[in-house]
């Protein structure tokens, strides 16, 4: 049973007649008899919420930042109609409005409601209970009673890079268009013959061919494709760290780097699947939390949506020997790795630099991360001793990541360090650089 704020005030009210009584005691006992009950009848009066049935329909997955309605099905299965109010309870980062809803459902009847979610987060939102209150005619008690209704809307990340997807494109078939590139290297295959033209490398001649058309010839050469292309994600604790500014939200506490590391890993997936390469996908703390292998290119981009949108920060260490050895026994011939993971040079240290030339023994290494653009901004502060001091720290800071991503380099391992907003495009033309070059 429960009691509107009508008890309340009819309470204040009974309080005048008492007050001018001649005898407050037995008047009281008699307001208070009466009150309790009408409030007695009020509730006998009031539907069954327990006759109630629930079911959910509407979205089961939104984009990160995009709004999504959940749908709750009522159905009232009793022989009164059902007065009050219904909750739909969400978890907090869902948003969820509004919180309750007003309804009226005559017996018999089946109506719908809908919740609007506008969630912060990635990942499952989930609402376990849906909690019903029916009032009586009177309005000053009724019916209360919870029910179990399980709902999930995924949230996916919100892929933002994705703009940044037809420029890539267009170098990519510059590349490998209808008119091929001259380029030499372990990475490129052979495309055609055509007539030497001044500036062709003459390495590039084909001497048997020019024999034979008593002409000299070259042979042209595209990058080669069928590569394989395998993203690491570290969801260890460095990436629970936030960043930049949050572009769903417009957070100034920014994403967290994992959030960032997805949305660069879904445009380098994707850029490499249109080149014709093969792309496996790992994200590993100490143990490997997701995966994707042997995708073809029209299920890859939706298996990775599916596996990277439940990923959280693990606050824990990664392990990179059990990070370095899920990659060997995954993947057995030579592969382009790129690990998504922080310039941290106390955490690289005591784990990635030790295993680090059993992985760039077999596999070309390629190591993003996400700088912090504050540090930008504290270096430049002089206004103040303060600031002068936290000038000092970012400055200090900033030189650990730049000697960390110097050792890195001298040990065969490539490395992007960018801003957030910038690291998606600067991977991808990373890639596409070595597409170009013939090194991938």
């Amino acid at each position: 049973m429960v009691v509107t704020g009508r008890v309340g005030l009819v309470a204040l009210i009974c309080v005048l007649p008492i007050s001018v009584s001649p005898w407050p005691a037995e008047t009281f006992g008699v307001l208070l008899g009466l009150l309790v009950l009408v409030v007695a009848v009020d509730v006998a009066l009031a539907a069954s919420t327990r006759r109630l049935g629930f079911d959910r329909a509407g979205d089961g997955a939104a984009r990160l930042g995009e709004p999504v309605d959940s749908t709750l099905v009522v159905d009232n299965a009793g022989r009164r109609a059902f007065r009050g109010h219904v909750r739909d309870a969400w978890s907090p980062s869902a948003r969820a409005a509004p919180r309750t809803h007003r309804v009226t459902v005559a017996a018999g009847q089946r109506i719908r409601i809908s919740t609007t979610l506008q969630p912060v987060r990635r990942g499952d939102q989930t609402s376990a209970m849906v909690t019903a209150r029916s009032v009586g005619p009177l309005g000053l008690a009724g019916r209360q009673s919870s029910h179990r209704v399980p709902g999930r809307v995924r949230i996916i990340p919100p892929f933002l890079s994705r703009k940044h997807l037809p420029s890539r494109l267009a170098k990519l078939r510059e590349l490998d268009g209808a008119t091929p590139v001259l380029i030499r290297g372990q990475g490129t295959e052979f495309d055609s013959l055509r007539e030497y033209v001044v500036g062709d490398d003459v390495r590039s001649i084909d001497w048997r061919a020019s024999a034979r058309r008593a002409d000299v010839v070259v042979r042209t050469w595209r990058p080669e494709r069928d590569r394989r292309v395998v993203i690491v994600l570290d969801t260890g604790r460095t990436s629970a760290g936030r960043v930049g500014i949050d572009p769903t939200a417009g957070d100034p506490s920014g994403w967290p780097r994992l959030d960032w590391s997805i949305d660069a890993a879904l445009l380098l997936a994707a850029l490499a699947s249109r080149a014709g390469d093969h792309v496996d996908f790992v994200a590993h703390d100490r143990v490997p939390r997701a995966g994707v292998f042997n995708a073809t290119r029209t299920e890859l981009l939706p298996q990775l949506v599916e596996a990277m949108s439940p990923l959280q920060p693990a606050l824990i260490e990664s392990d990179a020997s059990a990070m370095v050895a899920t990659v060997q026994r995954r993947i057995r011939r030579r592969a382009l790795v790129v690990l998504l993971t922080d310039l941290n040079p106390s955490a690289l240290d005591e784990g990635l630099m030790r295993v680090l030339p059993q992985l760039s023994a077999k596999h070309q290494v390629l190591i993003a991360a996400v700088a912090d653009p504050r540090l930008d901004r504290l270096a430049a502060g002089r206004s103040d001793a303060a600031q002068v001091y936290d000038a000092a720290s970012a400055e200090r800071a900033r030189n650990d990541r730049g000697a960390i991503a110097a050792r890195l380099r001298r040990h065969g391992v490539d490395v992007v360090d960018a801003m957030p907003d910038d690291l998606a495009p600067a991977l991808a033309d990373r890639y596409l650089a070595m597409k170009a070059s013939g090194t991938l």
